[in-house]
């Protein structure tokens, strides 16, 4: 069986992550966007990144995030955030997370977050094994934007219809 190369999940967005304005607070995108895709993770690939680190004794820890904020995602709303891996190499990955209203008609936020697979006994950046490499060369889904900005700046332009 294929595994999907896009992940996608909704959620509804929360009182105690909204500012004064009942807008989602800057920081908690972070928290909305990295929580979809972990859990994403589990349910598509079966991979629990807190049990990894426990069984394997490496995880996966944040190298980098880059953030655009393109629409306000307000109280209450259902959102649907969708997943990508970009690129993987031998010790790091990039992923792209997107929020979107519910039915995906506006994109609310990107988010490009680095990743380093990372052993948590020697605290020292890992190489992935060969399974995990061989799941990724099936899930990758390389866009043609080579930078965020350039990325960012092609979802300003279009319209989603």
């Amino acid at each position: 069986m294929e595994l999907p190369k896009i992940l996608e999940s909704k959620t509804k967005i929360r009182f105690q992550d909204c500012d004064p304005f009942n807008h989602l607070n800057n920081a908690s995108y972070f928290n909305y966007l990295i929580n979809a895709r972990e859990d994403q993770l589990i349910k598509h690939y079966g991979i629990d990144i807190y049990q990894h680190g426990k069984d394997r004794g490496k995880s996966w820890v944040v190298g980098s995030h880059q953030i655009a904020y393109l629409q306000s995602a307000t109280l209450m709303e259902t959102v649907t955030i969708d997943s990508q891996l970009l690129h993987y190499g031998n010790k790091n990955l990039l992923v792209e997370i997107r929020m979107w209203n519910e039915d995906k008609t506006e994109l609310k936020a990107i988010l490009w977050s680095s990743f380093v697979y990372f052993d948590l006994i020697k605290l020292s950046s890992a190489q992935h094994t060969e399974d995990i490499m061989e799941l990724f060369e099936s899930v990758v889904l390389p866009v043609e934007e080579t930078s965020f900005e350039k990325r960012t700046q092609s979802f300003r332009l279009q319209k989603v219809v």
